[in-house]
């Protein structure tokens, strides 16, 4: 079994990201985080049924819209709405999600792991890319 950062190391190093809660506001981890990836040069897709654009990305209103499937989901989303998206995700193909600090609990962990998703829970993005 990897270690955290083994995991860790492995997600940041997939290169198109699914960022779900992604938010136009720039003070929300939702910005913060798919900003970050984009200055990165991830290909990063922004999820958000309340926006049609953020910066002048498109942005998309749900999984099922995204004109190809990412290697990570990044949720930052309250974890009953991750349960609902993860049927979605496995049907998608998707192998690894990403649930910032306060997205995941311990259902949505178990729910993932059973699904036979790589799961890294309670860990930021935006320190592990400084």
């Amino acid at each position: 079994m990897k270690s955290c950062n083994e995991l860790k190391k492995e997600m940041l190093d997939k290169k198109t990201w699914a960022v779900v809660g992604a938010s136009v506001n720039k003070d929300k981890y939702g910005y913060k985080v798919w900003k970050k990836l984009e200055q990165l040069e991830y290909e990063t897709y922004p999820i958000n049924p309340n926006y049609k654009e953020i910066d002048g990305q498109r942005c998309y209103k749900s999984l099922n819209e995204l004109p190809k499937k990412p290697d990570v989901i990044n949720f930052i989303i309250p974890p009953t709405a991750i349960l609902d998206l993860l049927p979605i995700a496995k049907e998608m193909g998707v192998q690894y999600l990403w649930c910032q600090p306060g997205a995941a609990n311990e259902e949505v962990v178990l729910k993932a792991k059973e699904l036979g998703f790589i799961i890294a829970y309670n860990v930021c993005v935006l320190v592990e890319l400084g």
